[in-house]
């Protein structure tokens, strides 16, 4: 197993600001756990890839219910502050939810070697699945890290991670938490 971690969205304007409230509050929630994994995942030479939004400035999806955010070129696009990036990590832009969507993400895991996206941040039912799903759609074996990702809401998200817990897809899609991949990883599963 040749795995890389993805941290969805963990930036300023969703997690430090009151913009997004609701998300912003659960994801605090993860950040010591986070943290954590990432500095495991650096020890053991497990590449860390933030994928953040990066908006335009009258973007599409603002005609939605989502408020305007994130926008490109703002200090709000960087990664929080307790878990930023380090030197050797790789930091890419995203204009859609998926962290695959018409970005180099596919290609750099593929010149890193990489066999198996682990997913972590937020939002569980939308970025993050997203990304879990077009990791699947790219031949990735893919794991959603359930303690390490935040919705703005604990019983969606358990919901969520149910139905993809036991999916169809198995073992090509896992949920499971940052300790049980550790387990898995460390004895060589």
């Amino acid at each position: 197993m040749r795995p890389a971690l993805v941290i969805v969205d963990m930036i300023k304007d969703n997690v430090g600001t009151e913009k997004h409230h609701r998300v912003a509050r659960e994801a605090r929630e993860i950040v010591p756990p986070l943290k954590q994994f990432i500095d495991y995942s650096r020890k053991e030479n497990i590449p860390v890839i933030y994928a953040n939004d990066s908006f335009l400035k009258g973007d599409f999806i603002f005609q939605g219910g989502i408020s305007e955010h994130a926008l490109r070129g703002t200090d709000g696009t960087r990664v929080i502050e307790e878990i930023a990036p380090e030197k050797g990590d790789y930091v890419m832009e995203k204009l859609r939810f998926s962290a695959f969507f018409r970005t180099d993400l596919d290609q750099v895991l593929r010149r890193m070697g990489v066999d198996t996206v682990l997913v972590a941040g937020i939002s569980t039912m939308w970025c993050v699945l997203l990304t879990a799903a077009d990791a699947v759609a790219n031949d990735f074996f893919t794991i959603i890290l359930e303690d390490l990702t935040a919705c703005h809401d604990k019983e969606v998200k358990r919901q969520v991670m149910d139905v993809y817990r036991n999916f169809a897809l198995y073992p090509l899609l896992k949920v499971v938490s940052s300790d049980a991949f550790i387990d898995e990883y460390q004895t060589g599963l």
